[in-house]
Parts: C-alpha cells; structure tokens; sequence
C-alpha cells in the first residue's frame, strides 16, 4: 500500500504564466487583425484583376502577360527585403495569386469568346 502523502496540486498560475498568456492573447488578436486586412487586401485586388481581365478579353489580349509578372516578382521580393520578409517566400506567395489570377483571366477570355 502507497503511504506517501499527496499534496493538492496548486493550479493557480505564476504571474509570469499568467502574463505570458495575456501577451499571447494580445499577440493573436493581432494576427487575427493581420489575417483579415491580407483577406480584404487579396479580396480588392482580385476584384481589380477581374476588371484587367475583361479587359484583356474585350480588346483580344492574352491572359498572361510574362514580362509584368516579372517585374512584379522583381518588386515584391524588394519590398519583402525591406520588410525583412524571407523573398522566396514572398515570390511563393506572389506565383500562387499570379496562378489565380490567370486562371480567372483564362475563364473570363473563354466566357468572352464562347458566350
């Protein structure tokens, strides 16, 4: 038979844990608030993408124009230097939202063409 003494566990946290997890919290709201500006800045970009696009398929031009993505790559990974942003990843970033941006480029030329 155990005759060891068990003693409560006191669960009240240090103030140090406390002040931790105050701190996380005030570090995710902050996030959160992050995460919903990239949303509405990737929401009003996209929608100045589709207006590129009609107008890329009312006037016969291509979905893709190569040389702007470039460029754009260019500039991002810049300003993600000067921001201290890892440019690979923002050039990552950047090659996914260009994709998508084709692709709508792609339906609306189809949807122009073929009614």
């Amino acid at each position: 038979m155990d005759t060891r003494a068990t003693l409560p566990i006191d669960t009240t946290p240090a103030p140090d844990a406390a002040a931790a997890r105050a701190e996380l919290a005030r570090l995710r709201a902050s996030i959160d608030n992050v995460d919903a500006a990239v949303v509405h800045m990737l929401a009003e970009r996209f929608k100045c993408t589709q207006r590129v696009g009609h107008l890329k398929a009312a006037h016969g031009l291509p979905p893709t124009d190569p040389v702007r993505e470039a460029d754009q790559i260019a500039r991002l990974r810049r300003h993600a230097e000067d921001a201290r942003l890892d440019p690979a990843f923002a050039e990552k970033l950047l090659n996914f939202v260009i994709a998508e941006v084709i692709r709508h480029h792609v339906t609306i030329a189809d949807e122009a063409a073929y009614g």
